[in-house]
């Protein structure tokens, strides 16, 4: 049957994004819109049952690393088939420019990419508009990426000269629409900044509307401080707050963040719009170069961590390594889990592993508290055995934290991955099912949705996802990728 739509979604529960609970309806898409949601009079090109489905805004993943994933796997399956149709870059310090210095940082994740090289975040983003992804892409300024470019790998303040240059690099970044800047302030060269830098740079925002989001400088028994520095960058510069993947790593450091939440509630009643991101598993992952230093695992920033703790992920050197603990590499190669971290390190710098250093109560307890919204941190090793949680995190939420073991109810679960997130990051017209929106949606079956990557076999996309529409393109059709590029670069606006 035509119609005046181009895709009519019949008898769906809709979740539109704002917490409220569902309420069935018909929605209807029009090119790259919402056209109407009630009982919309006329037909449609295409029309889909949606009885015993639930209808969401497209999942916006605040916390992603896909910045040159983007390019090197542009229909972006990975993400899209879990529901994802924003995803948010240049997280933990780690910027797409300027293009040298982002692509030295970028062999930690990506050791065999070669791209052609661009100007400039402006650049970034037109390579992304000419060679569009399959997710939208909103972009960070990375702090670690400007202070390389201004100092290289100086361990010391930066000079007024040099800070400049940190300056021209951010304002060069915000006027092509960047949503803020980042910090990872466990990784080189971001470890070497003090408290002052970040707050100089961060005020150059004020008044932008950009935030200042952050890995912080210790997420083990020095949690506590670290969340106070964040705060204090904010109330200084005089800018909005996000926590990137707020937890307590390390067995030393579980319980701490009852605390960290009350400090983040003290920070909101002074006016403060501080929130944080997190994802859904007691396991993280990063590279290994920040989590063996001196000799040892674990340590400042990371948290205590047993040889056991410590997994590898991907390797380009190794790749039969991949899957292992170095308590297990350790007996293959007859050495102590020490000295094969080093000998891996030295055939392989950029090498990624999975940390299992968290407890499920405190993963519970952040999931549970209302500054919360959901981000993945996938690292887009796909060669290797990437964290699952780079396919399965939302699906993980929804199906697992929420249906099944009711930390909180499927509408605030949607909430947290859709209209929380646009709201906090200015993404205008997006994270809500409303007439006028970007019909970024997904169709689910909330009685199935779940995750279905293990750590031994991570590259499996979650089940009950029925279809997804980025822009009113369908990135997902019977649950399989389209490989259709529909995503565009996302623009800072005003707060929605």
């Amino acid at each position: 049957m035509t119609g005046r739509y181009d895709v009519m979604i019949r008898e769906v529960a809709v979740f539109d994004g704002s917490g409220a609970d569902p309420q069935v309806a018909d929605v209807a898409i029009e090119a790259d819109r919402i056209a109407a949601v009630g009982a919309p009079a006329g037909g449609a090109r295409e029309t889909l049952d949606g009885a015993g489905l639930a209808l969401a805004p497209g999942f916006i993943d605040v916390h992603t690393h896909d910045d040159f994933a983007a390019l090197a796997y542009p229909d972006m399956a990975f993400k899209v088939a879990g529901g994802v149709t924003t995803c948010v870059v240049g997280n933990c310090g780690f910027g797409s420019a300027p293009y040298p210095a982002a692509m030295a940082m970028a062999k930690a994740l990506h050791p065999q990419l070669s791209l052609p090289a661009w100007e400039g975040y402006a650049g970034y983003a037109r390579r992304l508009e000419t060679q569009p992804p399959g997710a939208n892409i909103g972009l960070l300024v990375g702090h670690g990426t400007a202070r390389l470019a201004a100092l290289g790998s100086e361990a010391r303040a930066p000079s007024a000269a040099e800070m400049a240059h940190m300056k021209g690099i951010l304002a060069e970044g915000l006027e092509a629409g960047a949503l803020g800047l980042s910090s990872g302030l466990i990784y080189d060269p971001g470890r070497f900044a003090r408290t002052d830098e970040l707050v100089e740079l961060a005020a150059a925002m004020r008044g932008t509307g950009a935030l200042y989001a952050t890995h912080m400088r210790d997420e083990g028994t020095g949690l506590l401080d670290s969340v106070r520095e964040a705060i204090a960058v904010g109330e200084r510069a005089g800018v909005d707050v996000q926590i990137s993947h707020h937890k307590a790593s390390g067995r030393d450091a579980w319980g701490l963040v009852d605390a960290s939440l009350r400090l983040i509630e003290e920070a909101q009643a002074r006016g403060l719009a501080v929130h944080a991101d997190q994802y859904p598993y007691t396991a993280g992952s990063t590279i290994l170069a920040a989590v063996f230093r001196d000799g040892a695992f674990g340590g400042p920033g990371i948290g205590a961590l047993l040889p056991a703790d410590v997994v590898i992920a991907s390797t380009a050197a190794h790749p039969a390594w991949e899957g292992k603990s170095f308590v297990d590499l350790a007996a293959e190669m007859g050495c102590s889990p020490e000295t094969a971290a080093a000998s891996v390190l030295r055939d392989d710098p950029g090498v990624t592993v999975v940390l299992h250093s968290m407890s499920e109560d405190d993963v519970r307890t952040v999931m549970r508290h209302p500054s919360t919204m959901i981000g993945s941190d996938g690292i887009p090793t796909l060669e290797g055995k990437p964290h699952p949680r780079l396919y399965g995190s939302f699906a993980r939420v929804l199906g697992r934290y929420a249906r099944d073991e009711g930390v909180f109810g499927m509408a605030e679960a949607v909430h947290r991955m859709t209209g929380f997130p646009a709201e906090k990051f200015g993404l205008r017209e997006r994270g809500v099912i409303r007439p006028g929106a970007f019909a970024d949606l997904v169709l689910f079956d909330p009685a199935r949705i779940i995750d279905r990557g293990t750590f031994a076999s991570p590259k499996v996309a979650p089940d009950g996802i029925a279809a997804v529409w980025v822009n009113g393109v369908a990135a997902v059709r019977s649950g399989r990728p389209t490989g259709a590029r529909a995503g565009r670069v996302l623009k800072r606006s005003a707060r929605v």
